[in-house]
């Protein structure tokens, strides 16, 4: 049998969602936005909160790196992340930040429900998630290093990371 590359209207299935937000803070970097976009496009996220000072469409790099997809994916612009936090925790979200910490624990090893709705934590490019989140978070999970740098490109982790909650999600982690 023959592997022939498809083209993107047929790739199979169209845009399911499951239970994952993402709450992205103080993200400043216009195609790290549209990275995001892009990603939760891909992975079905029910929705992407942006806040503090993060980047925001319309804006021209954000929409020329998401290929468009912050316009058909949900998404809010809101002033407060911890008020955000308190009703997503108050609508029964998981709260994960994505952070290596004193006490952060490898993503793979996040215990969650089956089926439990997520909130994904995504700090700035240069500081990452603000104390303030990680104290009202859950969980703080990293993507574990092998090589000399301790850290990654926030759109990129973002990526990972939701695979791996997805696979938590679809109890194949």
């Amino acid at each position: 049998m023959q592997n022939i590359q498809l083209e993107h209207g047929q790739h199979g299935e169209k845009r399911a969602s499951f239970p994952l937000r993402f709450l992205v803070n103080d993200l400043e970097g216009p195609e790290n936005i549209g990275s995001v976009f892009r990603i939760a496009d891909a992975m079905g996220v029910e929705k992407v909160v942006l806040t503090g000072g993060s980047a925001v469409p319309p804006h021209r790099k954000i929409r020329k790196t998401s290929l468009s997809t912050e316009k058909i994916v949900p998404y809010s612009v809101e002033s407060d992340p911890l008020r955000v936090i308190g009703e997503l925790k108050a609508e029964g979200y998981v709260i994960i930040s994505l952070e290596i910490t004193s006490s952060s624990i490898d993503i793979r090893d996040v215990d969650i429900p089956k089926g439990a709705k997520v909130c994904l934590i995504l700090g700035s490019e240069n500081v990452g998630v603000s104390q303030d989140l990680l104290d009202v978070s859950d969980h703080t999970v990293h993507i574990p290093m092998r090589g000399a740098n301790s850290s990654m490109n926030v759109a990129m982790a973002c990526a990972i990371a939701s695979f791996a909650l997805l696979g938590v999600y679809e109890g194949r982690a």
